[in-house]
């Protein structure tokens, strides 16, 4: 597909994740409200057969995408689609198969290639699942993990929402090995990465950041683990002297039950569950996960493949 230089709206490319979970159920749901065009030029990345008999197996009627060659042109006022598969993969929605992963991994790397070569100005992902798509060639955690070896940058999981933001010192890694991963240059990357997205991203020009503790009540003064007073505490100290609106170790069970998140422009967790429980819990079907950091935007769906 040629570069279009004078195009009007923001092209945005979109994976279609696993070929057997909602993913392309979700894209034409969204492409389905013709606003969509007003806003940007959606380019999907998958393959013309697949589309059709996923469209056809799941029942979706009245909605068709224009198909367009490599070298071809967008439409702009509808939802477009660029083959990036010549084979037809069998179709099992809603099980964990190896060629769930094969072609998710095929639509995410045209997905990337086309913004690397500005055929898109932004990208979207719908969710893969993090078995199936391992191989050779992606050997990573997640999308976000992925997106960062391929672009340039530091990346942060920043889920956002319409009056909550949280951000987590660390990610996709096993709860057993959280605490032997934090240390005071993370969560100070971590801080810094927040302040600076809230500006730059959002707009925000003197962002306030909660940071919750890690440990139950945040320790209870040492009582229970004494991270929070010998490690969290004296980092967010330190950023707050250099000037950042930094505030905390909150306790993480009773801050968002009783709202004080509301008083921040975001927070930051300490572990993937402690940020992304209540995120989900309030903001279930309108949150998105947006890859702070990097020298692309990307964005994706707070949920999974939802097989079931």
């Amino acid at each position: 597909m040629s570069s279009e230089k004078k195009h009007k709206k923001i092209r945005i490319g979109i994976s279609v994740g696993d070929v057997n979970g909602v993913g392309l159920e979700v894209i034409m749901g969204a492409l389905s409200d013709g606003r969509m065009f007003d806003i940007c030029t959606p380019v999907v990345y998958a393959s013309s057969k697949f589309a059709l008999t996923y469209q056809k197996a799941i029942g979706v009627k009245n909605f068709n995408f224009n198909f367009v060659s490599k070298n071809g042109k967008l439409n702009h006022k509808r939802p477009n689609l660029i083959d990036c598969w010549d084979e037809e993969p069998e179709l099992n929605i809603g099980e964990e198969t190896p060629h769930g992963g094969v072609y998710a991994l095929k639509s995410l790397q045209a997905t990337v290639n086309a913004l690397e070569k500005n055929d898109v100005d932004a990208i979207v992902t719908a969710p893969i699942n993090k078995h199936n798509i391992q191989s050779d060639t992606f050997n990573f955690p997640g999308h976000t993990e992925y997106l960062a070896n391929a672009f340039s940058g530091n990346s942060l999981m920043f889920m956002i929402s319409g009056d909550i933001k949280i951000g987590v010192v660390t990610g996709h890694i096993a709860l057993s090995d959280v605490a032997s991963t934090i240390n005071e240059d993370r969560i100070t990357e971590k801080i810094d990465q927040i302040h600076l997205s809230l500006k730059h991203d959002f707009g925000i020009r003197r962002p306030k950041i909660a940071v919750l503790g890690l440990n139950p009540h945040s320790g209870d003064k040492g009582v229970i683990g004494s991270e929070d007073d010998v490690l969290i505490a004296p980092t967010i100290k330190k950023s707050f002297e250099q000037g950042k609106l930094v505030y905390g170790p909150y306790s993480a069970d009773s801050f968002f039950a009783s709202d004080v998140h509301k008083q921040f422009d975001a927070v930051l967790a300490m572990y993937h569950d402690q940020g992304l429980i209540p995120f989900k819990t309030l903001s279930f079907n309108k949150g998105v996960n947006f890859t702070a950091g990097l020298s692309v935007i990307r964005t994706s769906p707070d949920h999974g493949t939802a097989y079931d």
